[in-house]
């Protein structure tokens, strides 16, 4: 991988559920709570700027919502830790009698705080997926006491 190459990531997996209810328990932050984050200012609505707050750590976050085309796709940008702003893209796609859901983020530049960026949000996108999945499925919270939180950065991002 050439040095100058942004980093970018990306993650899928199939949920046993229509894409309305999928895009739905992304979307709706009653639903949300149940299964990522442990509150929200509010919905994800295209042009509106929301904060979640997670279980694990003392974190606020603004999440500035870009674009949404119900039930298909949602966009928007935060910002990291360490200040730098990505751009988060979730895709759903009808596949049989499920949806596959599909996350981007992007993009860091390739040094070593991107590599970090890298690992640290490509684990957490396909924790995302799999406790999307265990909810809507199994209606399981499987994030609930799941992190070691003495290793996780506490920081205050900026609104």
């Amino acid at each position: 991988m050439p040095i100058n190459q942004k980093l970018e990531i990306k993650a899928g997996l199939k949920m046993l559920k229509p894409m309305h209810e999928v895009f739905e328990a992304i979307a709706d932050p009653a639903k949300m709570t149940n299964y990522f984050i442990s509150k929200s200012t509010g919905r994800m609505e295209e042009g509106k700027t929301v904060t979640w707050q997670f279980p694990e750590f003392d974190m606020k976050v603004p999440v500035r919502v870009r674009k949404i085309d119900k039930d298909r796709y949602i966009s928007y940008s935060w910002d990291s830790v360490d200040g730098f702003e990505t751009l988060v893209e979730i895709t759903l796609r009808q596949m049989d009698n499920a949806t596959f859901v599909t996350i981007t983020e992007k993009s860091r530049d390739n040094d070593e705080e991107g590599l970090k960026w890298l690992r640290g949000n490509t684990e957490g996108w396909a924790n995302f997926l799999a406790c999307l999945k265990a909810y809507l499925e199994y209606g399981i919270n499987l994030r609930k006491d799941a992190f070691d939180i003495s290793q996780m950065p506490v920081k205050e991002a900026t609104v």
